[in-house]
């Protein structure tokens, strides 16, 4: 086992913990606000909060496996020339999301 995995793995919520929420997603977010991971500027931060319903549960999961596990923090590193995909990072590595799949990630910004 890596530190890296190892470090994740204690981060890692039991199922019952990931909160999952529905609904529709608001135009860009204001200071200390929630919002969507989709809608962060470059070089935000936020802290994630849940993870959309409008995820299937496959996604959803693999999304909280990948580290984003609500109370992680993350910032929005750069997007791509048309927009889609978008690079954040995430524990201490960067990945790439189709702004879809970021749609799925509520967030709470941090200043």
């Amino acid at each position: 086992m890596s530190v890296m995995s190892f470090t994740l793995g204690q981060r890692r919520p039991t199922p019952r913990a990931v909160q999952v929420t529905t609904g529709s997603a608001a135009p860009a977010i204001p200071a200390t606000a929630t919002g969507t991971l989709a809608e962060l500027d470059c070089g935000a931060r936020a802290r994630v909060t849940g993870v959309s319903g409008g995820a299937d549960p496959a996604t959803a999961r693999r999304l909280v496996d990948l580290g984003f596990a609500p109370g992680a923090e993350v910032e929005m590193v750069r997007r791509a020339p048309m927009a889609d995909p978008v690079v954040f990072r995430v524990a201490g590595y960067d990945i790439a999301l189709r702004r879809m799949q970021a749609r799925c990630i509520q967030v709470s910004t941090t200043s």
